[in-house]
Order: C-alpha cells, then sequence, then structure tokens
C-alpha cells in the first residue's frame, strides 16, 4: 500500500470512529434520567392499622390515545412509592386494614390540528390519577373510606422532540401529585380521622 493510500485509509477510519462518537454520546452528553417524586422527607400518616396494602384496578391499555407506557415515570408506580412514603401503620394488634386503591393513572393524547396558515399542530395530554384510602376490620365490617380524583393537562407542539416531551412530561407528573398529596393528605384528616395518630396541630383563632 503506498502512503497516500495509507492515509487516506486512516482519514477513513477517523471519520468514521467520529461518527460513532456522534451516534452514541458520551457519559457528558448522556441523556436526562427522570424518577418517580419521592414523598418520604415528609412526615407520615400513621394510621392504626395492622397493614397498609397497595392495591392497582388500573390495566394500561398501550394503545393510543393512552399513552401511558411512554412517560420516564410512571403515575401508577409513583402512586405506590407515595403510599409507601405517606402512609405507615402503628398498631400491630389491630383488626384494622388499609387498602390504598390505584383506579386509574392514564394519560390519553389528542391531536388538534390548526388551520391557521403557519401555525403548527398541537398535542394534549391528560393526566388522570384516581386513588381511593378505605380502612376496614373485616370482622367488625366497620369501613371508611376516602378518594381523591386528580387530572393535569398539557399541550405541546406536535413536533416537539422526544427529550423535550419527556422534560414536559416528568413536569406533569410531578404537578399531578403534588397536588394529589396535598389533597389526599387533608382527606385523610377530615375523613379518616378516627384511625389517625398524629393529628396536624390545627390553630385556633380568637
Amino acid at each position: 500500500m503506498t502512503i497516500s493510500k495509507r492515509i487516506l485509509a486512516f482519514c477513513a477510519v477517523c471519520g468514521l470512529l467520529s461518527g460513532c462518537a456522534y451516534l452514541f454520546p458520551s457519559d457528558n452528553e448522556a441523556l436526562p434520567r427522570y424518577t418517580e417524586p419521592r414523598y418520604d422527607t415528609e412526615e407520615p400518616i400513621q394510621l392504626k392499622v395492622s397493614k397498609v396494602n397497595v392495591v392497582s384496578e388500573f390495566t394500561p391499555s398501550f394503545t393510543r390515545p393512552h399513552v401511558e407506557h411512554l412517560f420516564p415515570v410512571s403515575i401508577e408506580k409513583t402512586a405506590k412509592l407515595w403510599a409507601h412514603d405517606r402512609l405507615k401503620p402503628v398498631d400491630f394488634s389491630s383488626e384494622n386494614i388499609a387498602d390504598v386503591i390505584i383506579k386509574d393513572a392514564s394519560v390519553t393524547e389528542t391531536l388538534e390540528p390548526t388551520d391557521k396558515m403557519w401555525a403548527k399542530d398541537r398535542i394534549k395530554y391528560k393526566a388522570t390519577l384516581i386513588v381511593a384510602v378505605r380502612i376496614y376490620n373485616p370482622n367488625n365490617m366497620s369501613e371508611a373510606t376516602t378518594q381523591v380524583e386528580g387530572w393535569r393537562e398539557l399541550t405541546i407542539d406536535a413536533d416537539t422532540d422526544i427529550a423535550d416531551k419527556e422534560q414536559y412530561w416528568s413536569a406533569m407528573v410531578n404537578k399531578l401529585f403534588d397536588d394529589f398529596n396535598n389533597k389526599m393528605t387533608a382527606n385523610i384528616y377530615q375523613y379518616l380521622n378516627l384511625y389517625v395518630v398524629n393529628q396536624p396541630l390545627v390553630p385556633t383563632y380568637y
């Protein structure tokens, strides 16, 4: 092989390697990783129950318009983690049992085409979360239940790239659960107060 041919071959290899580096980003260029929001920094709600069960009645369809399986964070998994972080059984001699029932954890997408010149089509995402907390005694049939239904909507351009979509989706789920956490906490203290050990301090106004 002549020197000129060797130089051309070396340049071709370098070009191939640089192309591979472009296709496979380095660690510094890795795509962001998203994790489910946690609520373990808050004081758990201590319940007069022997155990807390988490039951999911939600079954994803994996077909559009349902797109919850595309999200980098799972609404269903976050609901399970919320129950683990926020609800604590403290009366292990009790016959009372708490069930956290996940009834809906879906996301749907709807295309909103435009007839305006130069305007882009839009996509609306709607996340729905329905969770019930039920405390019951299987022996005397006593029962108390509270339920929270929450939803969030997000509308973005239809041609938004996947990296930006995942960022929007993750923020959407975080906001959904911040609202849910506040509402469910208030509901438990109000409607299941007979089963709560650590009651919140209620200010007295004169």
